[in-house]
Order: structure tokens, then sequence, then C-alpha cells
């Protein structure tokens, strides 16, 4: 469930910054292109940063291993 609520909140924040940007940065065809490339190349790169940290957390890799003597 928390998966795909934050996953919804990316999408919504890419969108709404494309918007913006959109808006704010108009200045021709091949910059605006330039710009929305940015910003969603950016929000995939940070909902993927979140999502590998988020599922690591589901099973993580390293487990503690204690020897008898210890």
């Amino acid at each position: 469930m928390g998966f795909l609520i934050t996953t919804l909140i990316f999408v919504v924040v890419g969108i709404i910054v494309c918007l913006c940007t959109r808006i704010c940065c108009n200045r021709g065809p091949s910059a605006n292109l330039f710009h929305l490339t940015l910003v969603i190349t950016a929000t995939i790169c940070c909902w993927m940063m979140w999502a590998i940290v988020y599922m690591a957390q589901m099973k993580p890799l390293i487990v503690p291993i204690l020897n008898e003597g210890e």
C-alpha cells in the first residue's frame, strides 16, 4: 500500500513540476523539450532511488551472525 501511494505522489509531483517548468521557462521548443526531459529524468531517478531503498528494507541481505564464543 505504501509503495503504490508514494509512487502516485512522485507521479503527481512530476506532473506539477513539468507544468511549472512549461509555464515559467518558456524559451522555445527545443529549450522546453530539454527542460521537460531533465525534469522527467530527475523524477524517475528520485523515484528509483526511493524504491530501491524501500525494497531493500523489506528483506535485508545482511543478518548478524553470532559465533559460539561471543
